[in-house]
């Protein structure tokens, strides 16, 4: 097992699933604008929806699919931030969301994308 890709799928999948309310609940409890708290909400959802369909025999986007749209969302996060930041000059929000974007993608490069046999 290789140091790097050290977290199983299952693992990432529930990280992914407790994270998605977070961050959409994120700008409501911290005071944040609408336009990052719109942007949080829709990464948030989109978020759990990969989380819930990751493990299990009932997967309706491929395995192989997962690790790409896990990095897609966290372009979308870090762009998004960004443009709250230049949008409303609220960077505050806008380094919240580049956080989330960076974090998706350090939990997406730090996992084994891959299933027991037989799962």
């Amino acid at each position: 097992m290789s140091g790097a890709r050290a977290i199983p799928l299952s693992v990432h999948a529930a990280i992914e699933t407790v994270a998605a309310p977070a961050i959409m609940a994120a700008p409501f409890l911290l005071g944040f604008g609408e336009t990052s708290a719109v942007v949080a909400f829709a990464i948030g959802v989109i978020l759990l929806g990969l989380a819930l369909q990751a493990v299990g025999p009932g997967r309706t986007i491929p395995l192989s699919a997962h690790a790409p749209f896990d990095y897609l969302l966290s372009i979308a996060a870090a762009l998004g931030g960004l443009g709250v930041g230049l949008a409303t000059g609220e960077w505050g929000e806008g380094i919240f969301l580049v956080g989330i974007g960076v974090a998706l993608a350090s939990l997406t490069a730090s996992t084994r994308f891959s299933v027991p046999a037989g799962a």
